[in-house]
């Protein structure tokens, strides 16, 4: 009788997969508890819309109530604040801005550990200072409640397609649950230890990324002063041992590549503004550590510098504007 109703369930999983896409959402949408989503911008909006399009129900907010409205009309419940949020599911996903953002939402007069549920996993995707990370979580352990650092890399193409990579840090115990919804909305999942060490992963991550980027546009505008055409130039590094994302999958010269913020005016994207911020995070947690960083440390000027030039809210690609424009050209 066992292995007869293991090859009836083997039978009825394999034809699920075969149904209408439809259908199996509304199935799904039935049988799977509702997940909260804190912070609907440029990155939230779209991973809420894969737990969405995977059959969870979601219930959301926003600080800007007009954030939510593209969610409400696909089926998502809006409320009015992190608190009622916590008080209707008992899985939320936090995306943020910053680490006074997170502080707010999470403890602040209608924060989640206001009306957090004994059991409730609390997962963290925005980047912050991983001690904010750990305050959290003693916070979120007092309720009962287990916290998650978990940030993404991929940014806003990546989080429509479902293919971030999260970068994940806790009780080791929740992984799996913290796992089963975020290969909603990533391709990669990766356990990094203790809460803290996937905001430390992603620090490092986004320094190498700025790092990169500014070597790329240094690198394209000098081989385009030399005679070189841009895209031939390109063509060449993305052969050679120069290559790297941001010269092929994110090249920062206008007319090199589709569907990129230099494309459009270096809009959307990863702002200028938030790999500062960024920035800010690697060059602190250097210096509690001691940590010799002379690139980042000049990469964080050069971002700064850009957000007052009026770079503040374009794409960090921008850079190789900004060095157009201080040569004088």
């Amino acid at each position: 009788m066992a292995a007869l109703f293991r090859g009836s369930r083997n039978v009825l999983l394999r034809w699920n997969k075969h149904v209408d896409l439809a259908f199996v959402s509304s199935r799904s949408m039935a049988s799977k508890t509702p997940v909260g989503f804190v912070g609907l911008g440029n990155m939230g909006t779209p991973m809420a819309r894969n737990l969405l399009k995977n059959g969870y129900p979601v219930i959301a907010t926003d600080v800007f109530p007009g954030s939510c409205k593209e969610l409400q009309d696909i089926g998502a419940q809006v409320v009015d604040s992190p608190a009622e949020v916590a008080e209707k599911a008992d899985r939320i996903i936090t995306m943020l801005p910053s680490s006074p953002n997170v502080i707010e939402v999470y403890t602040g007069p209608n924060g989640i550990l206001k009306k957090v549920k004994k059991g409730t996993l609390l997962i963290d995707s925005s980047t912050i200072d991983p001690s904010v990370s750990k305050e959290m979580a003693l916070a979120a352990e007092k309720m009962g409640a287990v916290f998650m650092d978990a940030p993404v890399s991929g940014g806003v193409g990546a989080a429509s397609m479902a293919k971030l990579t999260f970068m994940v840090g806790g009780v080791e115990e929740e992984y799996n649950a913290a796992q089963e919804l975020l290969t909603c909305m990533g391709a990669n999942v990766v356990y990094c230890g203790q809460v803290g060490t996937g905001q430390a992963a992603k620090i490092c991550n986004n320094m190498l990324l700025a790092i990169g980027m500014i070597g790329t546009a240094e690198t394209m505008n000098l081989g385009i002063r030399l005679g070189l055409d841009p895209k031939l130039l390109a063509k060449i590094l993305n052969m050679s041992s120069g290559r790297c994302w941001s010269s092929d999958t994110y090249n920062p010269v206008p007319g090199v590549m589709e569907g990129v913020p230099s494309a459009n005016n270096y809009q959307g994207g990863f702002g200028t503004t938030l790999m500062a911020k960024d920035l800010g995070l690697a060059q602190n947690t250097a210096t509690n550590t001691k940590t010799p960083i002379p690139l980042g440390s000049l990469a964080h000027q050069i971002f700064r510098v850009m957000c007052s030039r009026g770079y503040a809210n374009k794409d960090f690609s921008s850079i190789f504007q900004f060095l157009r424009e201080e040569e004088g050209q």
